[in-house]
């Protein structure tokens, strides 16, 4: 993978400062934002991960102002998601790397498994449960994930390594792919990932509004090298890593500030 050069963390870097100085004179914009890791904390239970305070009141406040189409873009499930945005309004969600659409006004719209890739689902949810190793084993419409957040480096690795090794048949069996995140790994499905929904986003945007993706994790690339030229990738991570995104940001402090000056520009 090309690695682009690591951008001063803080709000300093001149890709920040071209794209704001682009925000500020738009009538519109398009503000996309990954959810675990960028908006709220990793926790050892998903389900207990609720964004950052600050962060929460800032989006709301962008989405009041009604000039930033603000979308939540996640590997999470719909299911798993919505429980933890207590705020509204709740904004337009693209769930399990772009299968579950939740429009602005609450409709759902998804995108079917094949009969083989639920199958295939299933028979990996076995593998995965008859393994019987430390971690958390999650289901997801699409997908199914191994988590070893909370466990020790090694106790984590060698299930992870375990678990990759049960669920390479079936993924070479079905054509699902395996791919790590950060605290795991997940085998899905073929035919839609993070970049799918940022083309068809793009796509309904008019060339020249200032747009910009923040994620942390490997999934996240495909997202950056799908907005590409169109606006700003921005890595949110404590950390810097190889990366096609074009600036880096740590969390929370750093995301919160990004987002204060959106808000400052859609005029809150």
């Amino acid at each position: 993978m090309k690695s682009a050069r690591p951008v001063s963390p803080g709000m300093t870097g001149d890709e920040l400062r071209l794209f704001f100085g682009l925000l500020d004179a738009a009538p519109s914009s398009l503000l996309l934002l990954d959810y675990d890791g960028t908006l709220a904390p990793f926790r050892e239970d998903p389900a207990v991960a609720s964004p950052y305070p600050q962060i929460a009141v800032l989006l709301r406040d962008i989405l009041r102002t009604g000039l930033s189409r603000t979308v939540i873009v996640t590997g999470r499930s719909l299911a798993s998601i919505i429980p933890l945005l207590d705020f509204r309004p709740i904004p337009e969600i693209w769930a399990s790397h772009g299968r579950e659409h939740r429009l602005p006004g609450g409709e759902i719209r998804r995108i079917k498994p094949t009969e083989t890739q639920r199958e295939g689902l299933a028979e990996a949810l076995r593998a995965g449960r008859s393994s019987n190793l430390p971690g958390r084993l999650e289901e997801k419409p699409f997908s199914a994930a191994f988590h070893v957040r909370g466990l020790s480096n090694d106790i984590g690795e060698r299930s992870l390594v375990e678990v990759r090794r049960v669920w390479r048949p079936v993924a070479l069996r079905v054509g699902f792919s395996i791919q790590a995140f950060d605290g795991g790994i997940e085998i899905r499905a073929p035919g839609r990932s993070k970049g799918d929904a940022v083309e068809e986003l793009l796509a309904e945007t008019p060339a020249g509004t200032p747009a910009a993706y923040l994620g942390d994790d490997e999934t996240d690339e495909d997202a950056f090298r799908a907005l590409g030229s169109r606006g700003l990738s921005v890595l949110v991570r404590r950390e810097w890593r190889p990366t096609h995104a074009r600036a880096w940001l740590r969390p929370p402090e750093e995301v919160q500030e990004f987002l204060e000056r959106w808000l400052r520009a859609c005029g809150g």
